[in-house]
């Protein structure tokens, strides 16, 4: 059995593409924030397969406040969103599916293994529930 066995409904679909858009202005506000640029430029964070942001390697405090003040955030859009279409774990889901298809060459993301992967100019591995 898949952890996720119920199928997206239409509902879904367009609550997901509505979550995308709120979740783009919330990473927008994080990109301004010149800490999270350069941690994603360098490397130390990367896109998770769940919808979150992870720390990639070594950890510090404030590399570690800083990933989980953007997911409080994350998880905070994904709760609004969710509310009637779907769990908050599949709207998660389906936005680090989102989230590593837009990242863009040189950085991190999760791959279906759990492993963690370097953006070429190829598409990234996403798990095969990705639609």
């Amino acid at each position: 059995m898949t952890k996720f066995s119920r199928k997206p409904t239409t509902l879904a679909i367009a609550a997901a593409v509505l979550l995308a858009t709120g979740l783009t202005a919330t990473a927008a506000l994080a990109q301004r924030d010149p800490e999270y640029q350069a941690a994603r430029s360098s490397g130390q964070v990367g896109e998770q397969t769940d919808g979150y942001l992870g720390i990639v390697g070594g950890e510090t405090a404030s590399l570690r406040a800083l990933v989980n003040n953007i997911n409080i955030q994350r998880k905070a859009a994904y709760t609004r969103s969710a509310a009637d279409s779907a769990t908050v774990e599949q709207f998660a889901f389906t936005s680090g599916c989102n989230l590593i298809a837009k990242t863009v060459p040189g950085e991190k993301y999760q791959a279906p293994d759990g492993g963690w992967k370097t953006r070429t100019a190829a598409p990234p591995e996403r798990d095969s529930r990705c639609i």
